[in-house]
């Protein structure tokens, strides 16, 4: 359980009642849970996922010490078609669902997870080859975080943006949307759309 306030003494009355009605443990401020880091300092806190990035490496085996500067080429078209079926497609599935969960901390990866996930069922050579990328990517941008100011205002912005017809396979769009809270990324999503758009509009 994370209890957050901007009070000290009201966090300490809480505790003390948790204690009073149950058997728990107060395991000091928050540093690490559920693989994610959280750092503080006087300017702000910042949130990570380097540890579990580095298991992700080595659970993937690598072949190589190579880094790429970006997740996916630009303007990529995968189709389930693409390359050979993999014999064995269960790295593919949890090396995937690993990213999912990265991606709670690192919106850079949230097109291309979004794009790979897509072909769990039934992956192929090539879809394999774009999920090493991204690994790659991840190599080189290891100490990558967010980061959430003390003084960040209140204001919220919010930006999105849809391709058109972008899936070669069924002709339908993807919409992206992030949220700020002043300077802080908050929110963040890429989705397929439920329907074939006409226009972009």
């Amino acid at each position: 359980m994370i209890i957050t306030d901007d009070d000290p003494e009201y966090i300490a009355f809480v505790k003390a009642r948790l204690r009073d009605q149950f058997l728990m443990t107060d395991l000091g401020p928050l540093c690490y849970f559920l693989g994610i880091e959280v750092s503080s300092t006087s300017d702000g806190f910042s949130i990570s996922q380097e540890k579990y990035i580095q298991d992700l490496l080595a659970r993937a085996a690598l072949g190589d010490e190579r880094t790429i500067e970006t997740p996916m080429e630009l303007n990529v078209k995968l189709r389930p078609t693409d390359g050979d079926p993999l014999p064995d497609p269960t790295r593919y599935r949890h090396l995937v669902g690993s990213l999912v969960y990265l991606a709670v901390t690192r919106p850079d990866i949230s097109y291309p997870v979004h794009i790979l996930s897509q072909f769990v069922s039934a992956p192929t050579t090539v879809h394999y080859s774009h999920l090493l990328r991204v690994l790659r990517y991840l190599r080189g941008t290891l100490t990558l975080r967010l980061f959430f100011p003390r003084s960040s205002s209140l204001q919220l912005q919010c930006y999105s943006d849809a391709t058109l017809a972008s899936d070669s396979t069924d002709r339908r769009s993807l919409s992206a949307y992030c949220v700020f809270l002043g300077g802080s990324l908050i929110a963040w999503k890429t989705k397929k759309q439920t329907a074939v758009s006409r226009s972009s509009v």
